[in-house]
């Protein structure tokens, strides 16, 4: 399937949700990754912040748990058409940005490109780790400067059926993708 039918299709599953459901399959996802990749004090996750109207997946859940378990939080912030990395701390003051997006106020990119993990926002994912986003391209342009090393994981409601038929060269795959169900690896055997 196409991206363009693929994100169509998702932006209409998404809105059969009802917030109390999608805030329990959000929790279940978070339990899941939690489970999965147990992260340590001191590791560094970047983390995207949900655009509420979208019904995206509530990585609040993630943030505050991180926070208190010392675990370094980072979160994407567009300054000049560029995705760039903010390290949050507990007194962080947050301002929403004109698509609704809760960011920091602060424009100091951390420089930072090693994390731990990478928890990526996205429509769709199939069975190739292959992601279906809003077509900005700003995650692939993060993957792309950041440490090879880095656990790039996608979060969604939904597992994969179909497959993204328009991958582009630019498209960097996830390594894997959480579920409320599931954890895929897309790893094939490397980890």
């Amino acid at each position: 399937m196409l991206k363009a039918e693929l994100r169509k299709k998702y932006i209409q599953k998404r809105k059969a949700l009802s917030t109390d459901e999608a805030f329990l399959l959000s929790q279940k996802i978070f339990e899941n990754f939690i489970q999965y990749f147990n992260p340590k004090e001191s590791e560094k996750v970047h983390v995207f912040i949900p655009i509420p109207a979208r019904m995206e997946i509530d990585t609040q859940i993630f943030i505050d748990y991180f926070l208190a378990q010392n675990i370094r939080v980072y979160v994407p912030k567009i300054v000049a058409d560029k995705l760039i990395a903010i390290e949050i701390f507990e007194d962080t003051v947050f301002e929403t940005n004109s698509w609704g997006i809760s960011e920091p106020v602060s424009n100091d990119d951390s420089g930072e490109n090693y994390f731990h993990y990478v928890i990526t926002p996205l429509l769709y994912c199939d069975k190739k780790g292959n992601r279906v986003g809003y077509g900005k391209g700003f995650y692939d342009g993060l993957f792309q400067s950041i440490s090879s090393e880095t656990k790039k994981i996608g979060v969604n409601y939904f597992d994969p059926d179909e497959y993204v038929d328009d991958v582009w060269e630019n498209d960097i795959p996830l390594d894997y993708l959480v579920t409320p169900t599931d954890v895929l690896s897309f790893l094939s055997g490397l980890e």
